[in-house]
């Protein structure tokens, strides 16, 4: 089972995205859902993550204050809402899901049923 990414597209320096991640209510609804990112060039990193409650919430310290996660489960929805976005930000935006306790730590290794991404650029 794959998750769905969408929301991404072209904005300049100072805009605003958000993302969505969708998947079937039973791989949303036990556990912990994250996004992360890979920017061409580069390895893929950790952008944030969020509960299965939504209570609890952790980011990059590069997104804090810009980026806000949540999710709605009755719609099996994970959310990524960006602001002042910065060209630095562009890359490609996958979701996944956690599959180990230790999701809170934005370790890769530790999420699965990767989607296919969605592409966010910005442009200065």
């Amino acid at each position: 089972v794959q998750l769905q990414a969408s929301g991404g597209g072209l904005v300049q320096a100072g805009g605003s995205l958000r993302l969505s991640c969708a998947a079937s209510g039973r791989i949303f609804n036990d556990g912990a859902v994250g996004w992360f990112r890979q920017a061409p060039g580069k390895e893929r990193e950790f952008v944030a993550t969020i509960s299965r409650s939504g209570m609890h919430k952790y980011y990059r310290d590069s997104v804090k204050g810009r980026f806000t996660i949540s999710r709605d489960n009755a719609k099996n929805t994970v959310y990524l809402r960006m602001s002042s976005l910065e060209p630095q930000d562009t890359a490609v935006y996958y979701c996944a899901t956690a599959r180990s306790l230790a999701w809170y730590r934005g370790s890769q290794v530790d999420y699965d049923n990767w989607g296919q991404g969605t592409q966010v650029t910005v442009s200065s």
